[in-house]
């Protein structure tokens, strides 16, 4: 790091910052080596019925059309949904687990 960086004194505070930040971006990716991106883990959405898909799909549309005027009844509009998705989303997961536990016979 220190043979590789500029070091010199009298530049440009600005001009000094992006070259030691430069320096050190570069000894760290070849010290340490770059990660790639994972993948992203989906959601559990293995229990989801008619009524949840419904739900979420009349908020996502609630929040475009908030997105695009945010006129007080665009918000109600979209408080409402998320409540009503917030809702059926509990149910339709209490159920789904419900039926699981029943299945597997305990709870542990």
């Amino acid at each position: 790091m220190l043979g590789e960086g500029p070091w010199e004194k009298g530049e440009d505070a600005d001009d000094m910052w992006l070259k030691m930040a430069t320096c050190v971006r570069k000894v760290a990716s070849e010290v340490f080596g770059m990660s790639r991106r994972g993948k992203q883990e989906g959601k559990d959405t293995w229990w989801w019925n008619d009524e949840v898909q419904r739900a979420i799909k009349e908020k996502k549309e609630c929040f475009k059309r908030l997105h695009l005027d945010k006129s007080a009844a665009n918000i109600e509009g979209y408080k409402l949904a998320k409540r009503v998705a917030k809702r059926a989303v509990s149910v339709a997961k209490g159920k789904a687990y419900d039926d699981l536990y029943q299945r597997l016979g305990t709870k542990e």
